[in-house]
């Protein structure tokens, strides 16, 4: 996978100048830019990876991370806007589907090239009301164990106390971006949406995941996942199948 260097700290592995459409994606919580370079590597050859990097992690793990969605989406969507060429599509799990969606609207509002496509996992509906996990409250120890019921973070990072007290800051930022979210109602997305939904997800349900379908006019496709909250993570095959067959053609 050959890419195109880039100026913009949110695009560490470039801009994908070489494919037909580029795909960026939003991590979850707590994860970098890195979390998709494997899982994206099933991807059909004219699908461009472009996975972003927000503050506070990896390449830009000496800035603070960001604990509002509107703040980091307008300095997203500028880098978007002048880096990345059309077509391209947005995919975001979790905390970052929530980034994903708010990143669409601000491309929308600045008059910029729109995504031709939108996918979002392992997060209920904007207009849904989230659940507050109260990390800037919890010891080491209780972080510990919200990590464990989330799943998705290695044995050896909840293990190790050192480790946790370096990602909490992060942590609790990053939970807060979707967490502290208040949805502000604007007309529909007039791109299609695509949710995975985990079948096994507390925090984000199919039903809840269905309520997507309020945000867009155009065509909305809901994908069962068996799973967690990292479904979309554990079954890659089957949505580099969904996202190619909604890309196609594109």
């Amino acid at each position: 996978m050959t890419t195109q260097p880039t100026q913009s700290p949110w695009l560490p592995f470039g801009t994908a100048d070489h494919a037909d459409i580029r795909l960026l994606c939003l991590p979850h919580s707590g994860a970098g830019a890195s979390a998709y370079r494997a899982w994206g590597a099933g991807l059909p050859d004219w699908i461009g990876l472009c996975p972003l990097q927000p503050p506070g992690r990896e390449t830009r793990r000496h800035e603070a991370p960001l604990s509002e969605a509107g703040p980091l989406v307008a300095a997203l969507a500028e880098d978007v806007a002048t880096a990345v060429r059309a077509p391209y599509a947005v995919l975001g799990h979790s905390t970052g589907a929530i980034a994903a969606f708010e990143l669409c609207r601000r491309l929308r509002r600045i008059g910029a090239p729109e995504p031709a496509h939108l996918f979002v996992a392992g997060r209920r509906a904007p207009q849904i009301a989230e659940r507050s996990s109260r990390l800037g409250e919890l010891t080491i120890e209780e972080l510990a164990d919200v990590l464990r019921r989330h799943g998705g973070t290695p044995d050896w990072v909840l293990d190790d106390p050192g480790m946790l007290r370096m990602l909490h800051p992060l942590l609790t930022a990053d939970f807060a971006v979707s967490e502290a979210y208040a949805y502000t109602p604007e007309p529909p997305l007039d791109i299609p949406i695509t949710a995975f939904a985990a079948t096994d997800d507390p925090r984000a349900g199919v039903a809840q995941l269905a309520a997507w379908q309020a945000q867009t006019t155009g065509t909305f496709t809901l994908h069962e996942l068996p799973g967690d909250h990292f479904a979309v993570l554990a079954h890659a095959d089957r949505v580099h199948a969904a996202v190619a067959a909604a890309l196609r053609g594109v």
